[in-house]
């Protein structure tokens, strides 16, 4: 597994990679953070795509063309709001990356970067999920050698330092 998980500081937006990750809503209409940045970059027929797919369940992944952006792909994913840890959220944050790298291995993609779901305004406190993220990286990419390469992708140096810590873990 060594060298298959990367970290970069920066804009998802502009990374050359097969499939970039969307932290989206359920209904996958245009938002804040990560999702509007993506839409923006994307241009309008990503919005197009998305009226059509009917949605996205909490946990679960869809995918679109990249349109105007360097990545081909975008799996928009749904994750969690915060309750406090008690409503599953753990379990549907780990679906959401499972289910994202599920989706990119059965298209054939080979590198996919996922930035930090579910940790601005749905508020999971970003170590967790941080932790979530690299645990079901980890495990997926031990079971299935389809993606070549993942990479992590913060823009805050905060949360690029919490995710250096979670990647740092055993």
């Amino acid at each position: 597994m060594a060298g298959r998980i990367a970290q970069v500081r920066g804009d998802i937006t502009r990374l050359g990679v097969d499939a970039i990750v969307n932290a989206a809503n359920i209904h996958l209409r245009p938002g804040a953070g990560v999702d509007g940045a993506i839409r923006r970059a994307a241009g309008p027929a990503i919005n197009e795509e998305c009226r059509h797919l009917g949605g996205c369940p909490t946990g679960e992944a869809r995918i679109t063309g990249g349109y105007d952006l360097p990545a081909r792909w975008v799996i928009h994913t749904a994750g969690p709001v915060w309750e406090g840890g008690g409503a599953g959220e753990d379990a549907l944050l780990a679906n959401c990356y499972r289910n994202c790298l599920v989706l990119a291995a059965e298209n054939g993609l080979r590198g996919i970067a996922f930035p930090a779901i579910s940790t601005g305004i749905y508020g999971f406190p970003a170590p967790r999920a941080a932790s979530i993220a690299v645990t079901e990286v980890r495990a997926f990419l031990e079971a299935d050698d389809t993606i070549e390469q993942v990479t992590f992708v913060s823009f805050a140096a905060e949360d690029f330092e919490v995710m250096a810590e979670a990647l740092a873990q055993p």
